[in-house]
């Protein structure tokens, strides 16, 4: 099994991207599954670009991007990826879509295939904060996500994808007073064991992990 792992490059003005960082110590092989690592640019269409150009060279059995979502407590894996660019901040390249359809050929929404409450039960079952989300918002982290599922649908079926959060690591939050973070040895940990799941997980467990409101 191959598996591409990508993150994003910094951005929003912040010196690193716990995303990048992450991605770059997780394990080269788990599980027998080759980890193949990029970094990609947080710039709206070049982002997916980058994936699909390592998708052609690669040839993976799962495609998981990771991103920075300031603000949360756990390691948060995405159940859906949402066809609108709304970006409440310019990208790198300075583009702000506002209501902008990603894909007119695409579907409203796509939902990833990824064993994601297997993923989120094995972090937990080893010690790793991890909960699903049910919203990867709607910057380049969605936009990623949303590229993968749809490159999925229309021209990659045997490949799993999606896209996991991940707060923000401990030097990023000096400044930033009462604001959830996680060692950047506990997030590789996390990610480790959420792609370890995926190894072993063909189809994903049922478990309760919905929301209220």
């Amino acid at each position: 099994m191959k598996i591409l792992l990508t993150g994003f490059e910094p951005f929003g003005g912040e010196p690193v991207n716990p995303a990048e960082e992450a991605v770059k110590r997780v394990r080269d092989n788990i599980n027998g599954a080759e980890v193949i690592k990029i970094t990609i640019p947080t710039v709206q269409t070049k982002s997916v670009e980058v994936i699909e150009e390592a998708i052609k060279l690669h040839n993976p059995d799962v495609v998981v991007s990771v991103g920075q979502a300031g603000g949360r407590y756990d390691i948060t894996p995405e159940r859906v990826a949402i066809n609108i660019d709304d970006f409440r901040i310019p990208d790198n390249e300075g583009n702000q879509p506002i209501d902008e359809t990603i894909k007119e050929d695409g579907k409203n929404a796509y939902f990833s295939n990824l064993p994601l409450k297997a993923m989120i039960k094995h972090m937990n079952d080893n010690g790793v904060p991890a909960s699903l989300s049910n919203t990867a918002g709607t910057f380049v982290c969605n936009h990623v996500m949303y590229g993968i599922l749809y490159m999925i649908d229309k021209k990659y079926p045997n490949i799993k994808g999606g896209f996991i959060h991940i707060p923000y690591m401990t030097s990023q939050i000096m400044e930033k007073k009462n604001t959830p973070f996680m060692s950047l040895d506990e997030i590789v940990k996390g990610l480790e064991f959420a792609l370890e799941a995926c190894v072993l997980y063909s189809e994903d467990v049922k478990a309760v992990g919905g929301e209220i409101n």
